[in-house]
């Protein structure tokens, strides 16, 4: 959804930037001095059509961009190309040949006015800035004040802009603060659900969420967006379970094999469950992935080595570690050090090899989390079984 925002934002901004831009200088330059003033008409240089070839010229940059998926990249390259050629010509049109030099133009109040639609504080500071910078600079190379009343003009314009823009920031903060909640109240509900149905995995979708994100940040940095998705799609790893019978989910002995290509089918099951869910979507490959290995002999999709994503590799060794170390209806829980030994053990075979040299400078969090966790039963196995 908000891709597709920025899609649609960019491609409005572009289509009034390009009918005022052109209407502006036909208006200004030709129909004005023709139909009122009388003077003569015409471009202030034959420099001018340097500044329509360059924008021309960036339509086949911003549709590059928007093939790619980088439609924020978008309004950076189209501003600074403009002001870079702005500036360009107009101390080449004006330098040393005595005319006054007429600032400021509709294009440029058009760039600030519409600076609160991008919601960026960032892209907000380079335009108001960058086109005071160019009139001062224009001022100093050809030695006139005529710039002042156009800084002036724009600095008021900006201020304004940054009253509207701090204020459809707040909206969204806050739109976006009650999706959160509304998406966080769903997935607790979704693992109540799971966990009614399985107890002894009580707890175990949150546990693998922690240590999956500690030993993520070791690996990889996110947004905030993207760290919100993954802790999200590893709270949801199993939610393909509720599939399962329970006969199957809770049965004390070992499984047969025709019951374990039922549990098998987990993953696949949760992946298309959540495929659509804004906030989760682009994590989707933790629950489908989560069960492959390293070897190839995972499963759902049999993937081997770096096929398997990313993020899917790290929520493996959470979960296996928060497997091995939580009681199940057909074992007791190990401890952490051996827990800790057997991830080792599966280095380069179950486990990335990478990965697991991550998850050993960040083992003493995981047991320290462990230990304090607020364990409300260790359940005791029906039976022992051996695997």
């Amino acid at each position: 959804m908000i891709p597709f925002e920025e899609k649609r934002t960019i491609k409005w901004f572009l289509l009034f930037f390009y009918i005022i831009y052109f209407g502006y200088d036909i208006l200004y330059y030709y129909l004005v001095p023709a139909l009122m003033t009388h003077k003569k008409t015409g471009l202030p240089s034959h420099f001018w059509y340097i500044n329509y070839f360059v924008i021309v010229g960036l339509i086949p940059v911003v549709l590059y961009f928007n093939r790619k998926g980088k439609q924020h990249k978008i309004k950076y390259v189209f501003f600074l190309s403009f002001l870079l050629t702005a500036f360009i010509v107009d101390a080449l049109s004006y330098f040393g040949k005595g005319e006054s030099y007429a600032s400021g133009n509709m294009v440029e109040v058009y760039l600030i006015l519409t600076l609160p639609i991008f919601l960026s504080t960032r892209y907000f500071w380079l335009v108001s800035l960058g086109i005071i910078v160019k009139y001062i600079l224009i001022g100093f190379i050809l030695d006139t004040t005529n710039v002042f009343l156009a800084c002036m003009f724009t600095a008021i314009l900006a201020v304004l802009s940054f009253f509207l823009l701090v204020r459809f920031q707040g909206y969204v903060k806050a739109i976006s603060a009650s999706y959160d909640n509304q998406l966080e109240g769903i997935v607790k509900g979704v693992i109540a659900t799971l966990e009614l149905k399985d107890p002894y995995t009580r707890g175990h979708s949150e546990r693998v969420a922690y240590y999956s994100l500690i030993l993520a940040k070791e690996i990889v940095k996110f947004s905030k967006k993207e760290e919100k998705s993954f802790y999200n799609a590893c709270l949801l790893h199993d939610i393909g379970k509720v599939h399962i019978p329970d006969s199957i989910l809770m049965k004390p002995g070992k499984l047969t094999d025709e019951e374990f290509e039922i549990i098998k089918t987990h993953p696949v099951v949760g992946a298309n469950a959540v495929n659509d869910v804004e906030g989760i979507s682009d994590s989707i490959s933790i629950i489908r992935s989560h069960h492959e290995r390293w070897d190839g002999n995972g499963y759902p999709d049999q993937l081997k080595g770096e096929e398997i994503p990313l993020l899917a590799r790290v929520a493996a060794v959470a979960d296996a570690f928060d497997a091995m170390t939580s009681s199940r209806s057909y074992r007791a829980a190990m401890s952490s050090e051996e827990a800790y030994k057997r991830i080792i053990e599966g280095q380069g075979s179950q486990f990335d090899p990478k990965v697991v040299e991550e998850f050993k400078k960040i083992f003493p969090e995981w047991v320290k989390f462990h230990e304090k966790y607020p364990w409300v039963k260790q359940y005791k196995p029906v039976e022992e079984v051996k695997i």
